[in-house]
């Protein structure tokens, strides 16, 4: 991973106001959450929230164009900008409306993967901090999420974003995905949940079929590739006598587990982890055929180390704020910036800029063209990112070409919008 940038939190306020007024990328934001326009009041009602300096949150704004939220951004400067679902009224009026009448009606299908919650299987970091180590969790939880989103769920839009600090979103926002109810939300959370309880429950994953659900199956090929890699090389799993009595207390057939546990204590005490993971899977696979529920011990395993966790009440409820992309993250200077799934494996989170990086480039390019004042970002590291954004965006418009919409009726007048 690429060395981490000079950054300085105390500078933020400074450069704030410089990246909103010239880097921001506004237009592309705008036809983003904008969806065409139809119905016409799509972006006028939807949420956003800012967090300012001193940790002051102004919730439920909202803005009828996208001048009008590039002139609030760059007179308020966020720390933060969240962004939230579609309501039944503009989000600022709420205060004048009835609180049974206004009501959360569409949003994205959104999901969020941050590294803490893999702190009990992960032995190089803790809390927010990430190395490239652990970032292969995130490579995975991304090439697993979007395989299912799109193989098994048909979604075709979907945007992944880097938190700019330990974690990864992902926005669903194909039509039917937007329009979920809130069952339809929890019920593709709880399909794509495989890791469940919390911090005070050993083992996490339970596989008690005959035969594996096909989706658990794919998601294994994905996990079964990189866990040597990952798991046996990087973190040394069963690199010492805690770690493996971790590992084998996820084998809960005790006449399983004990001949493990007993091989460990005399013959593998300081054995590297390949060592240890090769004699337990040749022996587990020898000897689970004679005992009920031990038919996938290894997968469980694999699984539990491994398998993207998901918080899922960001993914149920429709009212739920996430992160915007393009946001600084205050802590590490770092942009929310889009990631290609598909090239998941050449994103070094280390590399992404930071807004002090940016603003350099930018001056970098002024100084040696003073014509260059517009689309900034194309001179500086933003430009590989915003160019995923584009294409995701363009990608989206193509599904509204060529339709008519009804929009609005006034009397005997009916409006359409026709694109082409």
């Amino acid at each position: 991973m690429t060395e981490k940038s000079k950054y300085d939190a105390a500078c933020l306020p400074d450069l704030l106001p410089i990246y909103y007024k010239k880097l921001f990328p506004y237009g592309l934001y705008y036809r983003w959450l904008n969806y065409g326009g139809v119905p016409k009041t799509y972006f006028a009602n939807r949420e956003f929230s800012f967090t300012l300096k001193d940790d002051v949150y102004i919730r439920y704004q909202s803005f009828s164009d996208q001048q009008e939220l590039e002139k609030e951004i760059q007179k308020r400067c966020p720390y933060k900008i969240d962004i939230g679902a579609v309501f039944s009224h503009k989000p600022k009026d709420h205060k004048t409306v009835k609180a049974a009448a206004f009501q959360a009606q569409e949003k994205e299908l959104v999901f969020d993967i941050d590294m803490t919650d893999y702190d009990d299987v992960r032995t190089c970091c803790s809390g927010a901090d990430i190395c490239e180590k652990c970032w292969p969790l995130m490579q995975v939880a991304i090439k697993v999420l979007d395989r299912a989103l799109e193989e098994d769920f048909g979604f075709e839009h979907r945007l992944w974003v880097y938190s700019g600090r330990r974690g990864v979103h992902c926005w669903v926002c194909d039509e039917t995905a937007r329009k979920l109810s809130q069952n339809g939300r929890t019920a593709v959370a709880e399909y794509l949940s495989l890791v469940k309880g919390g911090e005070h429950q050993n083992k996490k994953v339970s596989l008690d079929t005959p035969t594996l659900h096909p989706f658990i199956s794919q998601s294994l090929e994905i996990i079964k590739d990189r866990f040597d890699d990952y798991a046996v090389k990087k973190q040394e799993f069963l690199g010492d006598e805690e770690r493996q009595k971790k590992v084998l207390s996820l084998i809960t057939e005790e006449k399983l587990r004990s001949p493990l546990e007993k091989n460990f204590e005399q013959e593998f005490q300081g054995a590297v982890s390949k060592t240890a993971w090769d004699v337990m899977k040749k022996f587990i696979n020898a000897e689970k055929s004679q005992y009920k529920g031990c038919k996938y011990v290894l997968e469980e395993i694999m699984l539990q180390y491994c398998y993207p966790r998901l918080d899922v009440n960001v993914s149920k409820g429709i009212n739920h704020l996430l992160k915007s992309p393009f946001c600084v993250h205050p802590k590490t200077g770092r942009l929310c910036v889009p990631i290609d799934p598909k090239k998941i494996d050449d994103f070094d989170p280390m590399a992404v800029p930071t807004i002090s990086d940016i603003l350099e480039e930018m001056n970098a390019v002024e100084k040696e063209d003073s014509n260059k004042r517009t689309k900034d970002f194309k001179g500086t590291s933003l430009k590989d990112c915003i160019q995923i954004f584009e294409k995701f965006v363009k990608n989206l418009e193509e599904t509204w070409k060529g339709k008519g919409r009804l929009i609005e009726q006034s009397g005997r007048h009916l409006f359409i919008i026709i694109y082409i």
